[in-house]
């Protein structure tokens, strides 16, 4: 006996059309291309680099494209201290990527100074450029930066797109 059980979609059903809603591919499309533009101020920045690597695969999430100019890229990943030094330049390599752009905060001392209570660091980076995503740890797992993406992955999948173009035309 013959079980004939259909996988996934099938296009001889549907007719060749597939219906769905613009803002769920547009935004399908812009959560499995995240491109993170790596700001690696400290030792969090050995764990962001550990996530490109093999073991812990971060092309797995469509973010293996690290880019380093801040035009091409639209995830901010700002692993360890930011000391006000540093912040000017952190600030304008933020407004220089276009929008929709997203932050991750990685670690202890992005999210909140760490154990630095001094005049020459930064006390969250959030206090320059907003954050959609916060990593605790320090320094942080790999793992733990993966679940931020998959986290800003979700948020990014129920942004309204079509809608706030429309209103900013």
């Amino acid at each position: 006996m013959q079980m004939n059980t259909e996988i996934g979609y099938n296009s001889k059903v549907e007719g060749d059309v597939i219906v769905t809603r613009a803002d769920a591919v547009l935004n399908w499309f812009r959560k499995n291309s995240l491109w993170p533009m790596p700001m690696g101020l400290a030792c969090c920045a050995i764990e962001l680099m550990a996530v490109g690597a093999s073991r812990f695969d971060i092309s797995r999430f469509g973010s293996e494209v690290m880019r380093f100019s801040p035009r091409q890229s639209d995830l901010m990943i700002v692993a360890g201290t930011v000391t006000y030094k540093m912040a000017l330049a952190v600030r304008r390599i933020y407004q220089q990527m276009p929008e929709p752009k997203w932050v991750i905060a990685m670690g202890a001392c992005a999210s909140t100074g760490g154990m630095y209570r001094s005049y020459a660091v930064l006390q969250g980076v959030d206090r320059i450029i907003p954050v959609d995503v916060y990593v605790a740890g320090c320094p942080p797992r790999p793992e733990a930066l993966l679940d931020a993406i998959i986290k800003l992955q979700g948020k990014v999948a129920k942004e309204p797109v079509l809608a706030t173009q429309m209103h900013a035309a």
